[in-house]
Protein backbone atom coordinates (compact mmCIF):
# COMPACT_ATOMS: atom_id res chain seq x y z
CA UNK A 1 0.00 0.00 0.00
CA UNK A 2 1.00 3.73 -0.71
CA UNK A 3 -0.36 7.17 -0.16
CA UNK A 4 0.57 10.76 -1.70
CA UNK A 5 1.92 13.27 0.97
CA UNK A 6 4.19 16.22 1.24
CA UNK A 7 7.97 15.22 -0.36
CA UNK A 8 11.20 17.00 0.08
CA UNK A 9 11.93 16.58 -3.33
CA UNK A 10 9.19 17.97 -5.15
CA UNK A 11 5.57 19.46 -3.90
CA UNK A 12 3.86 15.96 -3.63
CA UNK A 13 4.90 12.43 -3.97
CA UNK A 14 4.20 8.33 -3.39
CA UNK A 15 5.36 6.77 0.05
CA UNK A 16 5.44 3.52 1.33
CA UNK A 17 2.72 2.15 4.01
CA UNK A 18 4.52 -0.75 4.49
CA UNK A 19 7.84 -2.55 3.90
CA UNK A 20 8.58 -3.27 0.39
CA UNK A 21 11.18 -6.02 -0.52
CA UNK A 22 13.49 -5.55 -3.68
CA UNK A 23 11.33 -7.04 -6.65
CA UNK A 24 7.56 -6.83 -4.81
CA UNK A 25 5.08 -5.26 -6.89
CA UNK A 26 3.55 -1.87 -5.46
CA UNK A 27 1.39 -0.94 -7.97
CA UNK A 28 -0.26 -1.40 -10.91
CA UNK A 29 -1.36 1.26 -12.92
CA UNK A 30 -3.87 0.70 -15.59
CA UNK A 31 -3.37 3.96 -18.01
CA UNK A 32 -4.97 5.71 -20.38
CA UNK A 33 -3.64 5.64 -23.76
CA UNK A 34 -2.87 9.17 -26.35
CA UNK A 35 -2.43 9.33 -29.47
CA UNK A 36 0.53 11.08 -31.40
CA UNK A 37 -2.18 13.66 -32.01
CA UNK A 38 -3.51 14.37 -28.60
CA UNK A 39 0.19 14.16 -27.21
CA UNK A 40 1.02 17.31 -29.00
CA UNK A 41 -2.10 18.64 -27.79
CA UNK A 42 -1.13 18.55 -24.36
CA UNK A 43 3.05 19.02 -24.18
CA UNK A 44 2.15 22.68 -23.85
CA UNK A 45 -0.04 21.78 -20.73
CA UNK A 46 0.72 20.85 -17.09
CA UNK A 47 -0.06 17.48 -18.32
CA UNK A 48 3.33 17.61 -20.19
CA UNK A 49 5.17 16.90 -16.65
CA UNK A 50 3.00 13.54 -15.73
CA UNK A 51 2.89 11.51 -18.43
CA UNK A 52 4.73 8.87 -19.96
CA UNK A 53 5.65 7.94 -23.49
CA UNK A 54 4.33 4.97 -24.66
CA UNK A 55 4.65 3.06 -28.16
CA UNK A 56 7.55 1.54 -29.88
CA UNK A 57 8.84 4.68 -30.88
CA UNK A 58 7.37 6.76 -27.97
CA UNK A 59 5.25 8.95 -30.06
CA UNK A 60 1.95 8.22 -27.71
CA UNK A 61 1.56 8.71 -24.42
CA UNK A 62 -0.08 6.90 -21.42
CA UNK A 63 -1.91 8.64 -18.35
CA UNK A 64 -1.21 6.38 -15.14
CA UNK A 65 -4.22 5.90 -13.07
CA UNK A 66 -3.68 5.48 -9.49
CA UNK A 67 -0.52 6.88 -7.99
CA UNK A 68 1.46 6.01 -11.36
CA UNK A 69 1.84 10.11 -12.36
CA UNK A 70 2.90 10.92 -8.72
CA UNK A 71 5.96 9.23 -7.89
CA UNK A 72 8.47 11.97 -8.35
CA UNK A 73 11.99 11.36 -9.90
CA UNK A 74 15.50 10.21 -8.87
CA UNK A 75 18.47 8.99 -10.06
CA UNK A 76 19.08 6.94 -7.64
CA UNK A 77 15.49 5.50 -7.76
CA UNK A 78 14.63 2.79 -5.06
CA UNK A 79 11.76 1.62 -7.48
CA UNK A 80 11.25 1.15 -10.97
CA UNK A 81 8.51 1.10 -13.80
CA UNK A 82 7.44 -1.42 -16.18
CA UNK A 83 5.55 -0.68 -19.33
CA UNK A 84 3.50 -3.60 -20.12
CA UNK A 85 2.11 -2.59 -24.15
CA UNK A 86 -0.54 -5.09 -24.00
CA UNK A 87 -2.32 -4.95 -20.93
CA UNK A 88 -2.09 -1.93 -21.14
CA UNK A 89 -0.45 -0.85 -17.49
CA UNK A 90 2.49 0.50 -16.16
CA UNK A 91 3.87 -1.76 -12.94
CA UNK A 92 6.10 -0.30 -10.06
CA UNK A 93 8.67 -2.26 -8.76
CA UNK A 94 11.25 -2.45 -5.65
CA UNK A 95 14.75 -2.21 -6.59
CA UNK A 96 15.93 -2.51 -2.90
CA UNK A 97 13.95 -2.97 0.94
CA UNK A 98 11.73 0.50 0.91
CA UNK A 99 11.16 1.21 4.66
CA UNK A 100 7.06 2.26 5.77
CA UNK A 101 6.94 6.20 5.38
CA UNK A 102 9.83 6.35 3.06
CA UNK A 103 9.26 8.37 -0.06
CA UNK A 104 8.97 5.84 -3.58
CA UNK A 105 11.05 6.82 -6.60
CA UNK A 106 11.80 6.23 -9.94
CA UNK A 107 14.36 7.16 -12.63
CA UNK A 108 12.00 8.95 -15.34
CA UNK A 109 14.81 8.33 -18.15
CA UNK A 110 13.15 4.33 -17.89
CA UNK A 111 16.23 2.96 -17.25
CA UNK A 112 16.94 3.23 -13.28
CA UNK A 113 20.58 4.31 -13.78
CA UNK A 114 20.09 6.87 -16.63
CA UNK A 115 21.41 9.53 -15.44
CA UNK A 116 20.39 11.77 -18.77
CA UNK A 117 19.72 15.26 -17.89
CA UNK A 118 15.69 15.90 -17.71
CA UNK A 119 13.56 18.71 -18.76
CA UNK A 120 13.74 19.89 -15.68
CA UNK A 121 16.29 20.65 -13.11
CA UNK A 122 16.73 17.82 -10.68
CA UNK A 123 17.06 18.78 -7.16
Amino acid sequence: MVKVGNSELSGRGVFATQVYKSGDVIEVCPVLLLSEEDRVKIDGTELFNYYYAWGGDSSEAAIALGYGSLYNHSYHPNAEYIKDYQKPEIRIIARMSINTNDEITINYNGDPTDTKRLWFEVM
